[in-house]
Formats: structure tokens, C-alpha cells, sequence
């Protein structure tokens, strides 16, 4: 059986070992979630089982991606054992024009918002098809609530012309269960987002909500990943 990967896997798994040859040895690292953050993660494996890095700690973003840097041989630490964190490398489920996002879709923004935040440097990794003109006009804002609130944030995000809908989970029933305990409303806007920092704000004031899925201001820098002609390349958007 063939093990070739097809070209858009084998795009993701060039953007994320170019995102990895940025980490730089004694470095500690923000490890994101998701397809294309877990072939970073694999990637940063690689380099140290080489000898090509070394000294680095890791800050998972998920359980997930706790378990996978564990089976990398990757050592990890926390933010309340470290004085910085100097790079950080994620994915997005939308990005714009000014490089605001949209994250959640996993629904571990509020641990990849926390160490992304703090970073010196946050690079996102994604595919072509996550650029968008516009925030929210396809995919839809998580914003991840405390259960005790749910039905007073849903109808406060309703007043503030959002359509909420619980996130409900795949292959189980019930709601989707964040890492924290919580749940997770996704939220469309009718005609998108027009002001991501204003609202990211505004939700953020809610009795009741912990975070919200918009990224604003902290990108510094995108590494996008194309199939062209039926081959991988990977080009870069730096923060203006």
C-alpha cells in the first residue's frame, strides 16, 4: 500500500515543518492545535531526535496536543514555570486582510488565546482557502461560556445581532465540552464582522463568558500553504 501523501496534506505538512524550522534551540515553545499544528509538532520532534534542536520546551494549547508532543519526545512545561514564551505556532479557521482571526474551531481558543498572547513572536500556519476578506461571513465566532450562563449569554450575543447555536458534539451526545469545563456557542453575524477588537471586547464583557475565538492585533507572521500545478509551496504574510 502506498504511503504517498496527497497534495494537500503534503501542504500541510510543509507548512508546518517550515513553521518548525523557525523554532530556534533554548527556546520555549507554544505548541498549537489541529491537522496542520500536529505536523509542526511532529516536525519539532524530528529536529530534536536529530540533534538539529535542542534545549527547547513546549506550552500545549490542548490535551491533544499534550498527548502528541509527549509521543514526539517533545519536554513540556507550563506558563506558570517560565519568565517567557518566545515563539508560538498555530493554525486559524479564518484570517483577514489586517491579519485578525478567527480560531475555535477545535474548541481550545481560549488556551491557545492565553499562550498566543504572551508570545514574542505568533506565527500562523494555514491553507489558502482560511483567507477571507471578511471574519465571520463563512465561519462561525466560538465563544465559550460558563454552562451556569449559557441561556443569559445567549440571549445578551442575540442583542448584539448574533445568531448563536450550542456546539454540539460528534459521536457523543450532548454538547461539545471544552477543556476547561465549559461550553461553546457558535455565532453568526449576518453580514460578518465589521469591527473584530471592538466585539472581541464587548463579548469578552459578558458575565459569563471566558473567551471568545477572535484573534485581534497578534499575528506576526502567516505562512500559507498553496497546492499550484499540483505541487505544495508554501508563501509568507508578514504583519504590516
Amino acid at each position: 500500500m502506498s504511503t504517498e501523501l496527497d497534495p494537500t496534506t503534503l501542504m500541510k505538512k510543509q507548512v508546518g515543518e517550515a513553521a518548525a524550522a523557525r523554532v530556534q534551540s533554548g527556546s520555549i515553545v507554544g505548541l498549537g492545535t489541529g491537522s496542520t499544528a500536529a505536523f509542526m509538532i511532529q516536525a519539532l520532534g524530528d529536529r530534536l531526535k536529530s540533534g538539529d534542536l535542542k534545549d527547547i520546551q513546549g506550552i500545549t494549547t490542548s490535551f491533544q496536543g499534550e498527548v502528541l508532543a509527549r509521543e514526539c519526545g517533545i519536554p513540556l512545561t507550563t506558563m506558570n514555570e517560565v519568565d517567557r514564551i518566545d515563539i508560538a505556532i498555530d493554525g486559524a479557521d479564518e484570517v483577514d486582510p489586517n491579519l485578525n482571526l478567527i480560531k475555535g474551531g477545535g474548541a481550545a481558543h481560549f488556551q491557545e488565546k492565553l499562550v498566543e498572547a504572551f508570545a514574542n513572536q505568533f506565527i500562523v500556519i494555514v491553507d489558502s482557502g482560511k483567507l477571507v476578506d471578511k471574519l465571520n461571513l463563512s465561519f462561525l465566532l466560538p465563544v465559550e461560556v460558563v454552562p451556569k450562563a449559557l441561556n443569559p449569554v445567549t440571549k445578551a450575543i442575540e442583542k448584539l445581532g448574533g445568531n448563536p447555536q450550542l456546539r454540539m458534539a460528534v459521536k457523543k451526545s450532548g454538547p461539545v465540552v471544552t477543556d476547561q469545563g465549559n461550553l461553546i456557542l457558535d455565532v453568526k453575524f449576518a453580514n460578518g464582522i465589521d469591527n473584530p477588537a471592538e466585539l472581541e471586547t464587548t463579548l469578552n464583557n459578558i458575565p459569563g463568558v471566558l473567551e471568545n475565538g477572535l484573534f485581534v492585533g497578534l499575528t506576526d507572521l502567516v505562512l500559507v500553504g498553496e497546492v499550484i500545478d499540483g505541487k505544495p509551496v508554501v508563501r509568507e504574510i508578514e504583519a504590516s
